[in-house]
């Protein structure tokens, strides 16, 4: 079976497209698929990444059983015109956009999420809507497993602004920090991250463990008491493994899920980039309390069968 994922990276879309779906074509290549992907050479791009994890890339349309796309800025009309080298069509969104496809993923939760795309897709096509539908890594699932009752004590800092962090969301958390005392600090950046180097100079300077571009974030989810990070793949990693933490909303399609996470009781909401500042790093590192978040967060992921999307997806390629 031959797969082909349109996505892409750059320093303005950052890297979770293409780490969500690296998790889904390694998933996919580990039961015999033979999975390619479709990137542009952008600024900032992942494609010699993408390459030394195994894949291919390809440059335009090719022939394939099966399309994933998962990028925001390819709408209905791309769609149309990629099925003539496909069988089957799968999108992954967040944002409740208009698609013609076969089946159809959203993993966010948001109050409407259930019928949040009644009317957008055909008739026929299959929608996965839901955290029920989660696409995680299998370090993730292993270390749900592992989970023990957390320590209502925050000694342990984890500090994850997302790949590229387009926002510089990091370098004010180091501004915050520098007066506050924990008894570990991980600052985790992206390779796309164009400040990592002044990010590990601060780290080295105080004794924090840097990291760039990991594949053990699960790991440190594991030993880390709190974290500060952003919206998106990487508060749904959090809430997997019950890590209590904040989230600030740096890119649009974060804003939903992030509000009704927070109602919920799951994650502390920073609100939008633009108001958030060191003062406000500091602010929450001072008084935050973390009672219950772990359960909610662990409450919202809970499923019956992990993977349940790539079963939906190979039940598709039966049709």
């Amino acid at each position: 079976m031959n797969v082909i994922i349109r996505t892409d990276a750059s320093l303005t879309i950052g890297s979770g497209h293409v780490m969500r779906c690296l998790t889904v074509a390694k998933k996919l290549q580990k039961i015999g698929f033979r999975v390619r992907f479709w990137m542009e050479p952008l600024p900032g791009n992942l494609i010699d990444f993408v390459e030394q994890q195994g894949f291919t890339n390809i440059m335009q349309a090719d022939y394939a059983d099966l399309y994933i796309v998962d990028h925001y800025s390819l709408d209905r009309d791309w769609e149309k015109k990629v099925q003539q080298f496909t069988q089957k069509l799968v999108v992954i969104d967040d944002l409740a956009r208009t698609h013609d496809c076969d089946l159809l993923l959203d993993q966010n939760l948001v109050p409407n999420y259930r019928s949040r795309y009644d009317g957008l897709v055909p008739e026929h096509c299959i929608k996965l809507l839901g955290p029920t539908y989660l696409i995680m890594r299998d370090e993730y699932n292993m270390a749900r497993r592992q989970l023990s009752k957390r320590s209502s004590q925050v000694e342990r800092l984890l500090v994850f602004m997302g790949g590229s962090d387009p926002t510089n969301e990091t370098m004010k958390v180091l501004a915050a920090l520098e007066s506050c005392l924990f008894r570990q600090v991980d600052v985790v950046v992206g390779s796309n991250n164009p400040l990592k180097i002044e990010i590990e100079a601060i780290c080295r300077k105080r004794s924090y463990n840097f990291h760039c571009q990991i594949d053990y974030m699960a790991k440190l989810m594991l030993q880390a008491d709190f974290a500060i990070g952003a919206g998106g793949s990487a508060m749904w990693e959090r809430f997997y493994v019950g890590l209590p933490s904040s989230t600030t909303i740096v890119a649009e399609n974060q804003k939903a899920t992030t509000n009704y996470a927070a109602v919920l009781g799951a994650v502390i909401n920073l609100g939008w980039h633009e108001q958030v500042t060191s003062s406000t790093y500091k602010s929450l590192l001072s008084e935050f309390t973390i009672e219950g978040m772990s359960n909610k967060g662990l409450e919202l992921t809970m499923n019956k069968q992990s993977d349940a999307w790539m079963h939906e997806i190979l039940e598709l390629m039966k049709c």
